[in-house]
């Protein structure tokens, strides 16, 4: 299940990374990398966001409302971490260490360190680029926005259709336990 505060802590460790701030599409391209990459170590994804195709490339559904201020935050959420700058930059609230960072395991920030050292250096549009041609799971919506069921990300990454399914199924019953709890 998406927790908020989990995705603001990504983010804000890689606009640390950065040096402080980032474009959208490029944070969002890295936290997609970084899910994507935890799937394939691990089985799950960190955020434990839905998975979209969007115009430019798959992207974490309530991330991006997070990022586009679609939606509230709440306390020690998104906007506790990140602020919005002009022209699509983001930009973190405070400064960071890993020691605040409490929802992030030592495995998670080996997988953000792994993204920000494969990727970091590229750009926006080059990001963009990438993930439409390396994530195949990634299908153009032609203008709209279409799932990412977890079992074709699996399938991307070369696991058998019995595996990609059954981790698939892993991640769907967590998600539902979590929300029975939450409801609780």
């Amino acid at each position: 299940m998406f927790n908020e505060r989990k995705a603001a802590q990504m983010a804000a460790y890689l606009l640390h990374k950065r040096g402080g701030t980032m474009s959208h599409l490029k944070l969002m391209k890295l936290l997609y990398l970084a899910d994507r990459e935890a799937m394939d170590r691990y089985g799950a994804p960190i955020s434990g966001d839905l998975l979209v195709a969007m115009p430019h490339g798959p992207a974490l559904s309530n991330t991006l409302n997070h990022m586009d201020g679609d939606v509230e935050s709440s306390p020690g959420g998104w906007t506790d971490w990140i602020s919005d700058q002009a022209d699509y930059e983001l930009m973190l609230r405070n400064p960071v260490s890993v020691e605040d960072l409490d929802e992030l395991s030592e495995a998670e920030l080996d997988v953000l360190d792994a993204v920000w050292e494969q990727f970091g250096s590229m750009g926006r549009w080059a990001l963009r680029d990438y993930t439409h041609t390396h994530c195949p799971e990634w299908e153009d919506p032609r203008g709209s926005s279409n799932p990412i069921p977890y079992y074709r990300v699996f399938r991307a990454l070369g696991r058998s259709l019995q595996d990609a399914r059954a981790l698939s199924d892993r991640i769907e019953s967590h998600a539902k336990l979590d929300r029975l709890f939450a409801a609780l």
